[in-house]
């Protein structure tokens, strides 16, 4: 058996989106569904796992509702369940970049098909932009893309007003994994004079899903936010882990390191961990080895 995963968001007005959190709740339970889901008012956003069947009845679930009845996601396999909980989460923003007023229910840049993807990123008139963060986008991006170096969205806004003057190209073009961010990203750049504004529709999980990778300009693999860590064309699951303590994607070649210590610290942060740090996470990996050792499964993300 292999698991359904659907990554999904929307942006509409959910003015009520504090009532929909215990339905929404009940409803993934009774489905034995798994993941996130975060609302607010400037709609929905998250990742969810189940059995064929019960993804199917939380996507007719929501979009029964009206304003999310043009809800898309996107849909992948994993070999093992990606996620150890549900958790229906309330927020100020599905996803957070800090800037009020900022609102892809009002502005938005244009929407690419992956299809047309390649044209655009290869034409010489535009700048493209990676708005992920660093350690996503360490193992893999699209061709000649820069990179803002960000460790959260919310630096993107005073990366992009302190990048003006290289960012003098007729168009610009953002991608993001699954196109929440950059549909948010776009709404920045053109409330703040930019008028020629590309994002790709779907994200670059759209885009590996679709294209040929013989015509890909897609260079790496995809870090998603789930037990997998990251995914390949196709969305095959790819051959990376992920460090507990700083998060970021490790290789087979990081763990034979001799500063990786499985569950704590790996070649890229162990300096960076204080002892109280290092005491903690050592003790949550006790508690998932006996947890494994017990054949049950420990609430909380693995550690590797």
């Amino acid at each position: 058996m292999t698991y359904c995963v659907a990554a999904l968001y929307h942006f509409t007005r959910l003015s009520d989106f504090e009532q929909l959190k215990a339905p929404l709740q009940d409803m993934c339970d009774l489905l034995g569904i798994k993941g996130t889901l975060l609302l607010a008012y400037e709609g929905i956003n998250g990742t969810v796992s189940g059995t064929d069947k019960a993804i199917a009845e939380l996507l007719e679930f929501l979009r029964a509702d009206p304003r999310l009845a043009e809800l898309e996601h996107k849909e992948s396999r994993a070999e093992d369940m990606p996620f150890y909980r549900m958790k229906v989460r309330l927020k100020r923003e599905i996803v957070t970049m800090g800037v009020d007023g900022v609102d892809p229910n009002e502005t938005v840049g244009t929407y690419v098909d992956p299809k047309d993807w390649n044209a655009l990123i290869s034409d010489p008139d535009v700048i493209l932009i990676d708005t992920r963060n660093d350690y996503e986008v360490e193992i893999g991006t699209f061709k000649g893309a820069l990179n803002p170096d960000t460790q959260t969205f919310r630096e993107f806004p005073q990366w992009v007003e302190d990048n003006r003057a290289n960012l003098k190209k007729p168009k610009v073009a953002m991608f993001c994994t699954g196109g929440i961010r950059c549909e948010k990203a776009s709404s920045f750049m053109k409330q703040n004079g930019f008028d020629d504004v590309y994002h790709l529709k779907g994200g670059i999980l759209k885009y590996l899903e679709t294209q040929p990778e013989e015509d890909s300009l897609w260079e790496g693999d995809c870090f998603v936010f789930d037990q997998r860590v990251a995914v390949k064309h196709g969305l095959e699951e790819s051959d990376y882990d992920q460090c507990y303590a700083c998060r970021y994607p490790i290789t087979d070649k990081d763990k034979e390191s001799s500063l990786y210590v499985k569950g704590v610290s790996c070649p890229r942060c162990h300096n960076r961990m204080s002892e109280e740090q290092r005491n903690r996470f050592a003790e949550r990996q006790k508690q998932i080895a006996l947890a494994k050792k017990r054949g049950e499964a420990h609430l909380g993300r693995r550690a590797s």
